[in-house]
């Protein structure tokens, strides 16, 4: 791929050891290799045939990792251009089914009409401070299914407010990440 910085692997599935080409953009983060086996390795039980949403998705590197471990589907938001050019390539020259991408910004997606996820991968630009107005859209909007699993990523030592009915589950850091998955309680109505 031209103007790619890099490259990042697939730890696990059936894409293991599949390279995707990472973008040189500003404040692009792909989720370290030993955080996305620790994450999947919590996710074990129930990524099976789950329905993913990767918001800020970047390289796609966690929706691409869910697709190779066996997730249904994974709806990737990416704004930036040549991210999602990035990922759509990473997506078809992989064969990778069940990934669809939409160039949106995360907060206008959240906007449209709710198709609720069992798995939400929440890893927005750290700069941008997103966490809090996306996981409030996520759950009042009717996008997280009934015990639906959240995983968080931020910077170290900054632990964003999350809806109440969030549960952490397990959580963990490593270098200047913090990264936490949480269940969703569905509320009493």
């Amino acid at each position: 791929m031209r103007g790619a910085s890099g490259r990042i692997r697939i730890i696990g599935g059936q894409l293991r050891n599949s390279r995707l080409d990472v973008p040189d953009l500003p404040g692009l983060r792909p989720t370290a290799e030993r955080v996305r086996e620790t994450l999947f390795n919590w996710l074990a039980p129930v990524i099976t045939g789950a329905r993913c949403l990767d918001l800020c998705a970047g390289t796609g590197a966690l929706g691409i990792e869910a697709l190779s471990r066996g997730a249904a589907s994974v709806q990737f938001v990416e704004r930036d251009a040549k991210a999602v050019l990035a990922l759509r390539d990473n997506l078809a020259r992989l064969k990778a089914q069940g990934g669809q991408v939409a160039a949106h910004d995360a907060l206008s997606f959240l906007q449209g009409a709710p198709q609720p996820y069992g798995l939400v991968f929440l890893d927005p630009p750290f700069a941008q401070d997103l966490w809090v107005p996306l996981a409030q859209r996520l759950e009042q909007g009717g996008w997280l299914a009934p015990g639906a699993w959240i995983y968080v990523e931020s910077p170290k030592g900054n632990a964003p407010v999350v809806p109440s009915n969030w549960t952490a589950h397990r959580e963990g850091t490593a270098g200047e990440v913090r990264y936490a998955l949480y269940r969703r309680i569905a509320p009493v109505a």
